[in-house]
């Protein structure tokens, strides 16, 4: 009965112990493609973000808990402009992560991946959390200020904006208002012409029979319905 248990020990240890090499191997291989991505002179080599991306899943479906391999694969969604995917994991982590140090990174980077979806009351929430874990984070300090400064041209430019269209508005109603009184004057004058036009197509009405007159006149001159000159 002992070899048993023996013999069982050892499969357990060398099954564990193979499983752990295995992880490690694929951590490995994550690390090494994100570094090289991120040693690229554009960062923005998807391509090896996304193999250590599978590289760091395949850690994780041998050690689920592991919160050091979700942190990673969620930084290299991040890399790949999934933000909104990046802060639904870092968002998972900060309620399940114990180390008050590496929570406050979650909410670091949980700010800057809802600063990237333009969520900007969001993001200066995150950051503010972060800050309350670790005060002393520069780099959260400055991108929380920077998503202030966001927030402030952004509420400047809406109220720009607002006061753009009330502008808009008031001339609209003034445009209307001047419509429907000229209407109303040239109701009250009658065949819906105004006074003033009416007064113009006569003025115009009458040099045209002037006109007419005068050019029959100039006619019946020039063209004698009779020759009074015979030729003989």
């Amino acid at each position: 009965m002992k070899k048993i248990f023996s013999l069982l020990l050892i499969l357990i240890l060398s099954m564990s112990f193979s499983y752990g090499q295995k992880e490690r191997k694929y951590i490995r291989e994550g690390n090494d493609f994100y570094n090289k991505a991120l040693s690229a002179k554009n960062h923005l080599d998807t391509e090896d973000y996304n193999k250590a991306e599978i590289a760091y899943r395949r850690a994780i479906a041998l050690k689920p808990q592991d919160s050091k391999w979700n942190f990673n694969l969620a930084d290299a969604m991040y890399k790949q402009k999934r933000f909104s995917e990046a802060a639904h994991f870092f968002q998972q982590l900060s309620k399940t992560e114990k180390d008050r140090m590496a929570k406050a990174k979650c909410y670091h980077n949980i700010g800057n991946s809802l600063l990237m979806q333009n969520k900007i009351d969001e993001s200066i929430e995150a950051y503010k959390n972060a800050l309350r874990l670790n005060p002393k984070d520069l780099e959260t300090k400055y991108n929380l200020a920077y998503a202030q400064h966001q927030k402030k041209n952004q509420k400047k430019n809406q109220n720009k904006n607002n006061k753009n269209q009330n502008k808009q508005n008031k001339q609209n109603q003034n445009n209307k208002q001047n419509q429907n009184k000229q209407n109303k004057q040239d109701q009250q004058s009658g065949g819906g012409i105004s006074k003033s036009n009416a007064e113009s197509i006569l003025q115009a009405l009458d040099n045209e029979e002037k006109n007419n007159q005068q050019s029959r006149r100039i006619k019946a001159v020039s063209n004698p319905k009779h020759n009074v000159d015979k030729n003989w």
